[in-house]
């Protein structure tokens, strides 16, 4: 039981008593009701305690933790131009450059109405821009762990005056193997802090760092353990592997999907089957790790605008990716591991939406999906691919009879057909030629 429990459960954001100018920028971001990670965490963050807390991707955890946050370093914001006067007050680190980059989107708006200073820095860009920003000041600073320590080295960061830390996908910066790197962090990072772990999953070695630098932490946990979302729809096909991607758009047409996220295992799969995508026809993007910065960004805003029906990513890659209303979520390969499962699906079905997940599965693939039922203890059902709807043959016109022959006014002797429609017959050599009826195509291709 946690102290959550003795809180009376907030059905506005009003109840939560967040500062005026922060419900100010969430009403007018559309937000009415906070979700139940939000109600459960916030009042604990207002509290001052530290916080271990699990939530389903997509559930809101984003706000839970950023809200609260702003609320208490808004007696520091101050419109003074002194860096001094902008010191690292919140530090906020997420495992991948997506992520961050979302996570700093949202800190922006929920802080539009207030002097709070706020950037992120990652790797794979020129780190001169970066250093400006650090360098004027800024209260909340979002950070991949690798860039951050290349900032610290520089002594263009001092993170000597941070009270609020919070690790953001704590179980995927383990998968990572940031573990070293976030020792690092912490040693840099003053004792006397109050300090939140989101994760989507839990397991022992999260329960274990957690306890190496948590104080008393409360637990909260709004989904069960380790359980997928229940407003996707999951579905497995079985298809060997050469038709796979037969079968991908298959289902894109007769489901008449918009968009998909289509998941690989790893980078080489990634870029294989982007290009066998696009000789098919289909607007796709690609990105995983190898993936410049420049590359991915512009192939993840092509899919935000529409422009790009299909983006295809690995796992690492697409932590962070935040589609509003994505209507489907492909697993093209299954994962090794069966919580990079939970976290796919978790691309749809967000915020109380529902979703689709449909996983092509090859026979040399089913221990994989054994490991993943038995993960989020539920049985997927198996079904047949869908049946491509036929298409009515087409009206054609109604024949015209042959007239009957007429008489070759120059040899009244020789009988010369007419054409069909009353006009003197073409030699076939110039007829454009017969070409035999296509398959229906996909509307992807």
């Amino acid at each position: 039981m946690t102290e959550s429990s003795a809180l009376e459960a907030a059905n506005t954001f009003e109840e939560l008593a967040l500062a005026p100018e922060l419900l100010s920028a969430v009403l007018e971001l559309g937000y009415t009701v906070p979700t139940p990670i939000q109600r459960e965490a916030i009042p604990l963050v207002l509290a001052g305690r530290d916080l271990m807390a699990q939530a389903q991707t997509g559930t809101g955890k984003t706000a839970a933790f950023t809200l609260p946050l702003l609320h208490q370093i808004k007696p520091h914001a101050n419109a003074s131009t002194s860096p001094a006067r902008h010191p690292v007050r919140a530090l906020v680190l997420a495992p991948t450059r997506e992520l961050a980059i979302q996570v700093h989107e949202s800190v922006v708006a929920y802080a539009k109405n207030l002097p709070l200073r706020s950037t992120v820095v990652y790797g794979g860009v020129n780190m001169k821009e970066q250093e400006a920003d650090l360098r004027a000041g800024v209260e909340v600073l979002v950070a991949t762990p690798g860039r951050l320590l290349d900032h610290a080295g520089n002594k263009t960061t001092l993170l000597n005056q941070v009270q609020f830390l919070v690790l953001d996908e704590a179980d995927r910066m383990l998968d990572m193997g940031f573990l070293p790197d976030l020792k690092r962090i912490l040693d840099m990072l003053p004792k006397n802090r109050q300090t939140l772990l989101f994760s989507a999953t839990f397991n022992d070695e999260i329960t274990r760092l957690a306890g190496s630098f948590l104080k008393d932490p409360l637990k909260v946990e709004v989904a069960r353990k380790n359980s997928a979302t229940e407003l996707v729809e999951q579905i497995v096909h079985k298809v060997a592997e050469d038709d796979k991607i037969e079968a991908l758009l298959r289902v894109l047409r007769v489901r008449n999907l918009s968009q998909a996220l289509v998941f690989t295992r790893t980078k080489l799969s990634a870029d294989k089957l982007g290009r066998r995508l696009q000789r098919r026809g289909v607007e796709v993007g690609v990105i995983h790790g190898d993936k410049a910065q420049v590359e991915r960004i512009l192939a993840l805003d092509g899919f935000k605008q529409g422009k790009v029906k299909l983006l295809v990513a690995t796992d690492i890659a697409a932590r962070g990716i935040d589609i509003a209303e994505l209507p489907c979520v492909f697993n093209f390969e299954l994962p090794y591991s069966p919580e990079d499962y939970v976290h796919r699906i978790g691309r749809t079905g967000r915020a109380g939406a529902s979703g689709l997940a449909v996983s092509l599965v090859s026979p040399e693939e089913d221990k994989l999906l054994a490991g993943v039922e038995r993960f989020i203890n539920k049985r997927l059902e198996i079904s047949p691919l869908p049946s491509v709807p036929e298409r009515p043959a087409p009206v054609r016109d109604a024949p015209v009879p042959i007239q009957a022959e007429h008489t070759d006014a120059a040899d009244p002797g020789v009988s010369v057909p007419r054409s069909r429609r009353g006009r003197e017959p073409v030699c076939a050599l110039f007829l454009p030629p017969v070409r035999p009826a296509e398959p229906d195509a996909s509307p992807a291709e």
